[in-house]
């Protein structure tokens, strides 16, 4: 979709162009979906033109780079400044923009409005979202490559995992081999042991490894695109209702990947999910999955109120989980791709490994 499904969004709602601002150090997800740029800077997607690329004199280089051929540098101190004088230069007539509030500061608003006093700003942040939804065949060729480093990774520490005394340790791990290969993380990985399992976003300790279940939650970026994949492994001797109850989320996991066709809706997966859990339901303490792409959140939603339905070309995850304070966790995540039927991206083996 990219630029061109922009422009079809832009000429719906009579939209002269869009501004996409991207400052700090987390980029503007839209400025790297539609150019591919990573830095700082403002990308102007005009209705009827090509877009243009506004970078500082120190991101200039890298700018270039992107998938945006006429890209220039501020000459002002203020990038709106910048941003307004591009546009009268360019010829083009504004009454209405596209911004995506939800990447602005209030000061950046704040900047942005006063060099815009006269135009009309339409925030377009859900129209990106539903459009980065449906995933492009070269996408899809991108988040497949990057569940398979993502499956590769985690195979290797989990074939490495005895030699591992600390949480941190193991993430560690997971970070350096994620480098190496010259990629990015998704986020940060979580290692959980023991009873740190029973919090989903468990942040890796320097203390030692617990026994019992060990919840792994990771995903790397190949090339902006994100894998996203959860895999309880088991340190010690579990006991016979322990595998019971892994057995349970393992085949609920699997049934509700099976669940997922076309136009169904994605609370209903949400919903087959929890009655299948049975008196566990009270345990499964978030939503059923996300949608995957250039962000690791994105649409759609597997959650109890999800008004998304799942459609061709989405890519999201199904990750049930359950979770007992104070004792244990155990969540079990595959990337899904929906093409007709849903396909698993990530393959590593979900049978109960016990180190």
């Amino acid at each position: 979709m990219g630029i061109s499904g922009l422009q079809s969004i832009m000429e719906d709602k009579n939209i002269d162009f869009s501004l996409f601002y991207s400052s700090g150090p987390v980029p503007n997800p839209n400025v790297v979906y539609f150019s591919g740029y990573k830095g700082t800077g403002i990308l102007v997607v005009p209705r009827k033109r090509k877009p243009f690329l506004i970078a500082p004199k120190m991101e200039f280089e890298r700018a270039k780079k992107s998938m945006v051929k006429n890209v220039s540098s501020m000459e002002k101190k203020r990038f709106f400044d910048s941003v307004r004088e591009t546009i009268a230069k360019s010829g083009i007539k504004a009454k209405n923009i596209g911004i995506d509030k939800s990447s602005f500061t209030l000061n950046a608003y704040s900047n942005f409005k006063k060099q815009f006093k006269k135009i009309k700003a339409k925030d377009i942040a859900v129209d990106c979202l539903k459009l980065r939804e449906i995933k492009t065949g070269e996408e899809i060729k991108l988040l497949k490559k990057s569940c398979r480093y993502a499956d590769k990774i985690l195979q290797n520490l989990i074939k490495n995992f005895k030699g591992f005394r600390k949480e941190s340790e193991a993430a560690a791990f997971l970070e350096y081999e994620t480098k190496k290969k010259g990629l990015e993380l998704s986020f940060s990985p979580i290692v959980a042991s023991g009873s740190n399992g029973s919090m989903p976003h468990h942040e890796p300790s320097g203390q030692k490894i617990k026994k019992g279940f060990c919840v792994i939650d990771f995903g790397v970026k190949h090339k902006n695109y994100c894998s996203d994949i959860t895999r309880t492994i088991y340190v010690g001797k579990p006991s016979k209702p322990e595998k019971e109850i892994y057995s349970k989320l393992l085949a609920i996991q699997n049934d509700a990947i099976n669940q997922a066709g076309l136009n169904k809706k994605c609370s209903e997966l949400y919903d087959f999910a929890v009655k299948s859990l049975g008196k566990y339901s009270k345990n499964f303490t978030h939503g059923l999955g996300h949608g995957v792409g250039v962000e690791i959140h994105e649409m759609p939603n597997l959650t109890l109120n999800s008004k998304d339905k799942i459609r061709d070309n989405m890519v999201f995850t199904i990750e049930p989980g359950v979770y007992f304070p104070g004792k244990l966790g155990i969540r079990i995540e595959d990337t899904v791709l929906f093409r007709g039927k849903p396909i698993a991206l990530t393959k590593t083996s979900k049978d109960l490994l016990i180190i």
